[in-house]
């Protein structure tokens, strides 16, 4: 009951919260903050089981010919708290961000069902469920990207509906060949059927088209800097939280927990990660709209957590997942950052700022707290994780790969150095500009603080996952 909870209470519960809205928009919020947290409370219940090592499982025969399976693991359960405490501070947030927009029964809605399809993602161990809930964040993002609906942002919201769709239909093939082998869609089935041998190349290659398109990898990210057209909280929560998530933690429950690839993968995948990360980098070094900048941020952090699941090993796989947390904590709290900024300044060019940090302390503390996270600055969060996945890559001998993603890392420095100078320092540009909401305000200080705590007190969920490490490796 808890694992179907968390995923099905904010599935089923975000149609209510139109009519809801319709009576009460106080309690609509209310109800969609509780409906989040919902999935966090039952994640975090289902822990003291899954390190014990007893796997949560639901499974229930369906007339089409595939099984609806459950199953809440360790991996399963790290990556549900993550998705489901970073969604919550979001839609915390929201309650001062949307206030004063149309569409806001609709935006509660998309927003509460995106994440009950991530945990729906997460739990699923059957390929075509996970498929399903695939495809309905694929529909909420859409609209929530096209949020505001001007011709520019629907053209956006189009854009990565279709990139993001048109992988997942490439993945579906994928799954479709590797079905026809194991005589079945069960991930457990097919863990089994493919024990002593990787699977065929040709499923990996449609698989992984379906993961880099919607994890925003070169040569797939364009879309995500475009998105930067719909509200803060909504790039936050594709960005940090849920959609460019759903690709790694799908490359790390089928490519590592179930069944495993050839050799030629262990270099493509990492290679085809540096790219992304260079790219990406160096484009946030030289653009000048807040959000984009952030966004390209992500495409090169995205490519760290590959890197860590793709060179495999117990250290890489253990900082992959403490960089999917530390990251998803601090680039939440960037993109709201950006949030109270832009709604304050009227302005998304950063060379239109300046000297903010004098009437916006605690926006600029909280951004920068962040930013020393995804920059790896120790005692922060991302340091810990950061070093990981570099200590994972040197190990295994791989040094142009390990200096290339240096190259990237010292680029996250200088560009997000670049962003809070031009931002916060120096002479204001224009009007004065006031710190957001009281609620925007404190969503953004939780998340600035979480940033250092999870440096500070990096023991308790480091401990957390080595124990997920070894169950994920079988060890």
């Amino acid at each position: 009951m808890i694992l179907l909870s968390a995923i099905f209470v904010p599935v089923i519960g975000s149609f209510i919260l139109p009519v809801i809205g319709k009576i009460s928009e106080r309690a609509r919020n209310g109800l969609a903050l509780c409906f989040v947290l919902v999935s966090l409370v039952g994640s975090s219940l289902l822990i003291p089981s899954v390190l014990a090592g007893n796997a949560v499982t639901f499974s229930r025969a369906l007339p089409v010919g595939f099984n609806m399976v459950f199953t809440a693991d360790s991996l399963a359960v790290f990556m549900a708290i993550c998705s489901s405490l970073v969604g919550a501070v979001i839609v915390l947030f929201s309650f001062g961000y949307i206030s004063h927009y149309e569409n806001r029964n609709e935006y509660y809605l998309m927003v509460v069902l995106f994440l009950g399809a991530m945990m729906g993602i997460i739990f699923s161990a059957n390929l075509i469920c996970m498929f399903l809930f695939w495809e309905i964040t694929a529909i909420a993002s859409w609209r929530l990207i096209g949020f505001f609906r001007g011709k520019n942002d629907v053209l956006k919201a189009d854009k990565a509906f279709l990139v993001t769709v048109f992988g997942a239909l490439v993945m579906l093939l994928g799954f479709v060949l590797i079905a026809q082998q194991a005589g079945s869609f069960d991930l457990s089935v097919i863990k089994e059927t493919f024990k002593a041998s990787p699977v065929p190349d040709i499923a990996v290659l449609l698989i992984l088209i379906g993961i880099l398109t919607k994890s925003a990898t070169l040569p797939f990210h364009t879309w995500l800097p475009d998105a930067g057209v719909a509200p803060s909280p909504v790039t936050a929560l594709l960005h940090a939280a849920v959609l460019v998530k759903i690709g790694v933690y799908v490359f790390a429950r089928l490519f590592i927990v179930t069944f495993t690839f050839s050799q030629m993968w262990h270099v493509i995948v990492p290679w085809i990660a540096a790219s992304s990360a260079l790219v990406s980098a160096g484009a946030a070094l030289i653009d000048t709209d807040l959000k984009r900048i952030i966004a390209y941020s992500t495409v090169s952090q995205i490519a760290f957590i590959f890197l860590g699941l793709a060179i495999g090993g117990p250290l890489g796989v253990a900082g992959a997942m403490l960089y999917i947390l530390m990251h998803g904590i601090a680039k939440g709290g960037l993109f709201l950052c950006a949030g109270i900024i832009e709604q304050n300044t009227h302005t998304k060019d950063i060379t239109k700022m300046g000297g903010l940090v004098a009437t916006m302390p605690v926006t600029a503390v909280a951004f920068l707290f962040c930013a020393f996270s995804v920059m790896g600055i120790p005692p922060f969060g991302g340091f810990f994780s950061k070093y990981m996945v570099m200590s994972s890559v040197f190990t295994s001998g791989q040094m142009a790969l390990a200096l290339t993603f240096l190259v990237g890392a010292f680029l996250t420095i200088l560009y997000m150095f670049r962003l809070f100078n031009m931002i916060f320092m120096g002479d204001a540009q224009g009007a004065p500009a006031k710190e957001g909401s009281r609620v925007m305000v404190v969503s953004v200080a939780i998340l600035g603080a979480l940033s250092l705590l999870g440096g500070l007190y990096i023991i308790y969920p480091s401990n957390y996952v080595q124990i997920a490490v070894k169950q994920m490796l079988g060890m």
